[in-house]
């Protein structure tokens, strides 16, 4: 018996019709095989075979009109330029790549208002999920979510009974771990720059640097606390206002940008970093290593949590049904040489004083590279 005829397309391309035949299974399998819904081993290794051989090209507009997918995921963050997100949209582009899906990426400016009109969009259905990491959580964001017929993942913290996928970390913990290092050096007037209060990791930074104080048994002094923006520039200006008020031995940078203008508001006013002042960023991005001296930072595992936000996007477009779930990436400590140096000792002669209050001598300095 001859071999079954190929059926073919109107204009000669092979069709589903074409690769089912030629790999002996039914038109159903072949369809569920090349729509990645899956099959057996088998099943799956003749249909992609067949598929092969005869030169069959999927029609996307074509499966995306009967599936009711596009192939597209978006990500909506705060600024694409902050290292921050940079690392994990590499992660989660790398997810989505793997997927056989692409990914749409904007930028909100942290604006409620831009967030918000995102969600409502997917009721239009232009991409098939989205991941949401926004630095402030409202009611309207959290009804948007529900209302939405595609997945929503958030990278960040929400309520406990928030009805969606989030992946988050503890920024207090960080804060904690910063605070722990500059008092194990020996350090005792630990300023603090955060940005604004309102957001959701400004107040969580907050409460976890006035905590770890109190835990450590230090006095806050509210002259060394300042507030400005998650920026570089916010971050330069607000540590310059901190100086000209206070004489702090360390500074808590609420994020590498903002400790990168602390770093140089420092090094402008003639303070040695570390000697007089040790610094330590949170990130723990690409800038942290790039700077001079290299900056001390808490890692809040961007890149992972953006990896894990993706698989888990993926995972609620193939099972709508699934619980809400929550993982927490836990934070951790990169020491390098803008905290390294112990208390400060005695300025060479002559040297521009940095009014740090202290003439104890210095300790060596520790050698770590880096402490996870």
């Amino acid at each position: 018996m001859g071999r079954k005829r190929l059926q073919e397309s109107t204009d000669g391309r092979p069709t589903v019709h074409t690769v089912a035949a030629r790999a002996g299974v039914s038109i159903a399998s072949a369809s569920r095989v090349l729509n990645g819904v899956g099959g057996s081993p088998e099943t799956i290794r003749k249909v992609r075979a067949a598929a092969a051989e005869v030169g069959y090209v999927p029609n996307a507009i074509a499966r995306s009109l009967q599936s009711q997918r596009t192939g597209l995921l978006a990500l909506a963050v705060e600024d694409i330029g902050n290292p921050v997100y940079v690392a994990m949209m590499r992660a989660i582009e790398a997810v989505v790549a793997a997927s056989g899906r692409q990914l749409l990426v904007h930028a909100t400016g942290g604006r409620i208002d831009n967030e918000t009109a995102l969600l409502r969009r997917l009721a239009n259905r232009y991409v098939d999920g989205m991941i949401l990491s926004p630095i402030r959580v409202t009611d309207d964001h959290l009804a948007a979510m529900v209302d939405s017929p595609v997945p929503v993942v958030v990278i960040g913290q929400l309520g406990a009974d928030a009805p969606v996928d989030n992946v988050r970390t503890d920024s207090r913990q960080g804060v904690a771990l910063a605070v722990a290092h500059l008092v194990a050096a020996g350090r005792r007037r630990i300023g603090f720059v955060n940005g604004p209060l309102d957001t959701v990791p400004g107040a969580a930074r907050d409460a976890g640097f006035r905590a770890a104080l109190a835990e450590h048994g230090i006095e806050l002094d509210e002259r060394l606390v300042e507030v400005g923006d998650f920026q570089y520039a916010a971050g330069r200006s607000a540590a310059e206002r901190l100086l000209a008020r206070a004489r702090p031995d360390a500074l808590i940078c609420a994020n590498d940008l903002i400790a990168v203008g602390a770093l140089h508001a420092l090094l402008a006013a003639g303070h040695r970093v570390p000697e007089d002042v040790a610094v330590v960023g949170m990130d723990d991005t690409e800038l942290a290593q790039m700077m001079f001296p290299q900056l001390s930072s808490v890692s809040l595992g961007s890149a992972e949590r953006g990896r894990r936000a993706a698989e888990l996007l993926l995972s609620r477009i193939a099972d709508p049904a699934l619980p809400p779930r929550r993982e927490q990436v836990p934070p951790s400590l990169a020491v390098r040489a803008s905290s390294r140096a112990a208390v400060p000792g005695p300025r060479p002669a002559g040297a521009a004083s940095a009014g740090t209050g202290s003439e104890l001598p210095s300790p060596a300095v520790v050698n770590e590279e880096v402490d996870r």
